[in-house]
């Protein structure tokens, strides 16, 4: 299967969605100026469109990957999985580099849960479909909502992050570029993993993975059939879905009720509304993609989104040097506004240099070095996706 120029739209929109995202949050690291109310509105319009929403999107096109790259060897006579496997170890390897400069990273948990891709590759779509629908229904939590329907105090899962945080807060805001790789090394991955097990994410990623394998068995982001109406009616179930959840999440008293119960079911409404975002998002896009002739300015993604991982690595040296202690130390200064702006204007001269290394090159620079890497011990690397 060839290159998706919609897909590699699709993830350039989600790479500049979380550079956007992270640069307002100086990385991880909340620490700045006083907002102005015009300030605070942008930050809070900014989150509520974007945040886990991006990352959902990139979680959907990484289960989209996982089934082209599997799909392109099997149709070769081979088995992707032992090389995947590989592959992911690969991407540890990465989100290892990336927190030297970003305790958020994101690459080591998708390094991990890609593992759990595996047993799945060859499942029939119902057992996809049955794994899907368990997690979306977020089952951490609902155990936790019965233990809290039973016993009232039962609190919250914690995992004692509140210590990391502090460890993590102190390199970055007065600390050299060694304390701020260490601190991150040392706590970047409890922080991680702990925090989206707290929050649901480990599962929402997984489903949104699951998710992704699907689509593309199904050949949904190829125009052709009635791909077109399928992506209609999944755009009518976000709409009804999110028409559901946010007036839940904005009139529910969460706090009178027990806990464990509250915090759990506004996890789950949280995640529910966020697929349906999402949702909207991918299947506005693809449509406006296929349809219209609003295709030419979506292209401009595609550069973008064809060296996620290269922009992703760049996002956090750059970041980092942008609002930490050990660079410029923005953080003092840079308020949600001018964070803002830092975003766009680092979007803006990523695009010019994705645009530049695509015209000249088939992958980005650290595409290339996962791709050679991934096929050691080949001959030839072999052609395809």
């Amino acid at each position: 299967m060839k290159r998706i120029s919609v897909v590699d739209s699709l993830r350039g929109f989600a790479v500049v969605g979380i550079i956007l995202i992270h640069f307002l949050e100086h990385l991880n690291f909340y620490a700045f100026p006083d907002p102005t109310p015009f300030e605070q509105g942008l930050w809070d319009t900014v989150f509520y469109l974007g945040a886990s929403k991006m990352y959902a999107i990139f979680s959907l096109l990484f289960g989209l990957s996982c089934y082209i790259q599997h799909h392109n060897e099997e149709k070769r006579g081979g088995d992707f999985r032992l090389r995947f496997a590989w592959r992911m170890l690969l991407l540890f390897g990465w989100g290892l580099l990336d927190l030297v400069f970003f305790n958020g990273d994101i690459l080591c948990t998708y390094a991990v849960l890609g593992l759990l891709l595996i047993p799945l590759v060859k499942a029939p779509n119902w057992v996809l479909a049955g794994v899907a629908c368990v997690l979306f229904l977020q089952p951490i939590e609902i155990v936790y909502e019965v233990m809290g329907l039973i016993n009232p105090d039962t609190a919250m899962m914690d995992v004692g992050l509140g210590p990391i945080w502090g460890a993590l807060y102190e390199p970055c805001a007065n600390g050299g570029f060694l304390d701020v790789a260490r601190a991150n090394l040392t706590y970047g991955l409890p922080l991680n993993f702990g925090w989206a097990l707290e929050h649901g994410r480990l599962t929402q990623t997984l489903y949104l993975f699951v998710i992704g394998m699907l689509v593309g068995r199904y050949r949904l982001f190829i125009d052709e059939g009635n791909n077109s109406r399928k992506w209609q009616r999944f755009m009518l179930g976000a709409v009804l879905l999110f028409c559901l959840t946010q007036p839940l999440l904005s009139f529910i008293a969460f706090d009178t009720m027990p806990a464990a119960v509250g915090g759990c079911l506004e996890i789950q409404l949280t995640a529910w509304r966020n697929f349906a975002m999402m949702t909207f998002y991918v299947t506005g896009i693809t449509l406006l993609y296929y349809r219209t002739r609003v295709r030419k300015a979506i292209d401009h993604l595609a550069c973008i989104g064809k060296m996620s991982l290269t922009d992703y690595l760049l996002q956090s040296i750059v970041g980092g040097f942008l609002f930490y202690n050990w660079g410029l130390a923005l953080y003092h200064v840079s308020s949600h506004g001018i964070s803002f702006l830092l975003g766009l204007a680092f979007c803006i001269v990523l695009y010019l240099f994705c645009r530049f290394w695509a015209s000249h090159f088939r992958r980005g620079p650290l595409e290339e070095l996962w791709a050679r890497a991934t096929w050691v011990g080949k001959r030839h690397e072999p052609q395809g996706r």
